[in-house]
């Protein structure tokens, strides 16, 4: 399975009027701008997923939408808890290998710590090596046996301005 991994983009600030309540903080257009950019640099690598499944936070699910809408992905998005900050990484591993037929390519979409001790989970084995995540930056796995420990290869981690100069 190729896992992909795609931070939120750029979002209202914690805690700005009107967004006291962190699920519901929106995409600025900075970062709608910045993920229209990341999502045509999918295209140009010839990216396709037969999932994305996203945090159900409104600047995560914005995102996702983004790039379903940019790759022409429609009914492929799903959301999950598990992807929320504090959400299951163990609970996401299960999902995943529950999915029937199982899928070879998944886009997850979701947030900082949270990503990047998945990456470091499935990576290294353990969550804490350092991996960072950049607001809108994509990362590759390639899983054999997906677990929840060592069973990934890192392929590549792009950030925002990489994706940008691709597009």
């Amino acid at each position: 399975m190729n896992l992909y991994i795609l931070r939120h983009g750029i979002a209202v600030e914690p805690g700005a009027p009107g967004y006291e309540n962190d699920s519901e903080r929106p995409l600025i257009p900075k970062g709608e701008r910045r993920l229209r950019a990341a999502a045509a640099a999918m295209e140009k690598l010839e990216l396709s997923f037969d999932l994305v499944l996203s945090s159900p936070f409104v600047r995560a699910r914005q995102t996702a939408e983004i790039v379903v809408k940019e790759l022409k992905l429609k009914r492929r998005l799903q959301l999950s808890d598990a992807l929320t900050p504090g959400g299951s990484m163990k609970n996401l591993i299960q999902l995943l290998n529950e999915l029937k037929p199982a899928p070879e390519s998944v886009l997850l979409v979701g947030h900082e710590p949270c990503l990047s001790r998945l990456i470091s989970l499935l990576v290294a084995g353990g969550e804490n090596a350092a991996f960072e995540m950049k607001k809108g930056g994509l990362c590759k796995l390639e899983v054999e046996n997906l677990r929840a420990g060592q069973c990934a290869k890192l392929a590549w981690l792009l950030t925002p301005a990489q994706l940008e100069l691709m597009a």
